[in-house]
């Protein structure tokens, strides 16, 4: 019989506080943004340096200026590579990123911009793919950038309820050109979704606001990350 394979949980950190609870309830890895009013943006770089002095999980920064999927004009653009420079010179080395140009489709000079200051580290396309206006397309178009390893989808802008179709269609394709990133289901996910995501065969999952049962006031908290991880471990995944 084969061996289990762990499933990957990330936990959304605005601090060292979050990122130390997440450690302790048993997160895989963290993603570290700021401002969750605009939906994450990029930390400063203090933040992380904090952040990653405090635990020894992944760390995958969030390359993002404002609200929206759209990199914003040329002096955005500037900062965003500015930034990415400054991340990976104090020690980030995974990211998070992605940016739509006006036909909903990926922008891609801005992105090759910002992958050319980061070396080839491995980085997740966030949930940007769920406004795009062609997944496929989407994913093929970047599917030969160095580094991009994971997509986090809902499936559908409206959150995992409505993505589902969606997401245990492309679990099907993870053999196709576009299709090997992993699914990293994030966006209104819920415990009761795990059972049925995890018999497709998909083994990462992101969680934010539901690792604070305060809201986004309040602190991640241990116990509840406890939950999600115990919750994942018992799941055992699709045979391949």
């Amino acid at each position: 019989m084969s061996e289990r394979k762990r499933a990957v949980l990330e936990v959304i950190a605005l601090g060292v506080e979050d990122a130390v609870a997440a450690q302790a309830g048993g997160a895989d890895r963290l993603e570290l943004v700021t401002d969750m009013a605009a939906d994450g943006l990029t930390p400063p770089v203090e933040t992380f340096a904090g952040i990653r002095a405090a635990v020894d999980i992944s760390l995958r920064v969030m390359l993002r200026r404002s609200d929206g999927f759209a990199a914003g004009g040329a002096e955005d653009v500037d900062a965003l590579v500015r930034v990415a420079g400054e991340m990976r010179a104090a020690g980030a080395d995974e990211f998070v990123l992605g940016f739509l140009d006006e036909h909903g489709g990926p922008d891609l000079p801005v992105v090759e911009r910002i992958l050319a200051e980061l070396d080839g580290c491995p980085w997740t396309f966030h949930r940007a793919i769920d406004r795009a206006t062609d997944r496929d397309s989407l994913r093929k178009q970047l599917a030969d950038l160095p580094g991009l390893d994971a997509y986090l989808t809902a499936g559908s802008p409206d959150g995992v309820d409505d993505g589902f179709p969606t997401l245990l269609a492309e679990a099907t394709r993870r053999t196709e050109p576009g299709y090997e990133p992993r699914i990293m289901v994030g966006g209104g996910l819920r415990l009761d979704h795990v059972p049925r995501l995890r018999a497709a065969g998909i083994d990462a999952f992101h969680i934010g606001g539901a690792a604070r049962p305060g809201g986004w006031n309040g602190p991640v908290a241990v116990e509840v990350v406890r939950e999600w991880r115990e919750a994942l471990d018992a799941q055992r995944p699709a045979s391949t």
